[in-house]
């Protein structure tokens, strides 16, 4: 993490961090422009950018239509004249129509154009569940994505992280898809440097060192599962818990370096187990650090169901706990 300006600190939640990080970005450089529902007057469905059209202008804050293909394809053609968009997608689920502009359009822009064009855009949605928000407010997208060359992909847990890896995506010559957990916009608060920082795009955080076991996650499953090593911690048992806070480009150096050292390992995410993260980073491990393996690796996640049901008994059957977590935990701790 590079500091600029000072080493005060000043508390936020996620939700803040993002605020700040999208005001200080504003006032900084006038070609960045904030593009979506409800952005202007409203300020964005969470306030995020409440003011900010009073202070900016309609000009650089642009409220849209509900038409997320074109919020998208706009912010791609702005991107490819010079400025520095910045997308909202209202909810992840409503990502879809876009899904062309950000794969077919802005994920090729630099390859397509040999280099005489780039794409430097940050698309920004709030994902996941928790919240009862049912089908259409709690999916997970990463895994729709994360398989495109071309396109990163940053998920912060912390609110520092979330200055830090966002301020980078802004800065990035090339299009970045920024995922807030909605759960984590309230709930996770935490001391946020002041003054401009960035943190490098592609580069895992150990958040507590272990040697049990490795545990690799991500967004809000990254403070369920330090919960869930604590209850180890109790009973004896060392556990590592990593957060990826990048899923693409994926920091493996630090997760084989985890696996070597524990040699045992669990990942763990929100998302639906088949064709998830938890597979690219099993198939990395398998094949770069197979012999360094004392038990088979483990994926913690979603049922495949198509979605999360709204009642709550169905919401806390698809999400996972600190308890289930430490259960697992233990089960491979003890292979």
């Amino acid at each position: 993490m590079a500091v600029t300006e000072t080493s005060a600190t000043t508390v936020m939640n996620n939700v803040e961090a993002v605020r700040a990080t999208l005001y200080e970005a504003m006032k900084n450089d006038d070609r960045t422009i904030i593009i979506g529902e409800d952005v202007g007057p409203r300020g964005n469905v969470f306030l995020i950018t409440k003011d900010f059209i009073e202070e900016f202008g309609e000009s650089r804050v642009i409220d849209t239509p509900i038409a997320e293909a074109s919020i998208v394809g706009i912010a791609v053609g702005m991107a490819m004249e010079g400025l520095r968009p910045i997308a909202e997608i209202q909810f992840a689920d409503f990502i879809y129509p876009a899904f062309n502009q950000i794969v077919g359009e802005a994920a090729k822009t630099r390859y397509r154009s040999n280099g005489e064009y780039t794409c430097p855009l940050v698309i920004r949605t709030p994902y996941g569940g928790g919240v009862r928000g049912a089908l259409s407010h709690s999916v997970s997208i990463e895994a729709l994505f994360y398989h495109v060359p071309g396109l990163k992909i940053v998920a912060p847990s912390f609110p520092a992280d979330v200055k830090g890896l966002l301020n980078a995506a802004i800065d990035d010559p090339d299009p970045v898809l920024f995922l807030e957990h909605k759960k984590t916009y309230r709930l996770i608060k935490g001391e946020v440097p002041n003054g401009h920082y960035t943190i490098p795009i592609g580069k895992a955080n150990v958040l507590q060192e272990g040697t049990r076991l490795t545990v690799v996650s991500y967004g809000l499953y990254v403070h369920w599962a330090l919960e869930a090593a604590k209850q180890l911690a109790g009973e004896g048992l060392s556990v590592e818990v990593i957060d990826l806070r990048s899923i693409r480009p994926m920091d493996k150096e630090t997760i084989l370096a985890s696996v070597e050292k524990t040699r045992k390992l669990l990942i763990v995410h929100e998302d639906n187990k088949f064709g998830g993260i938890g597979a690219e980073i099993s198939a990395m491990v398998a094949e770069e650090a197979l012999f360094h393996l004392d038990a088979p690796i483990r994926r913690h996640c979603a049922p495949d169901v198509p979605a999360m049901g709204y009642a709550l008994p169905l919401e806390e059957e698809y999400m996972s706990s600190p308890e289930r977590m430490a259960q697992a935990m233990r089960d491979l701790v003890a292979f």
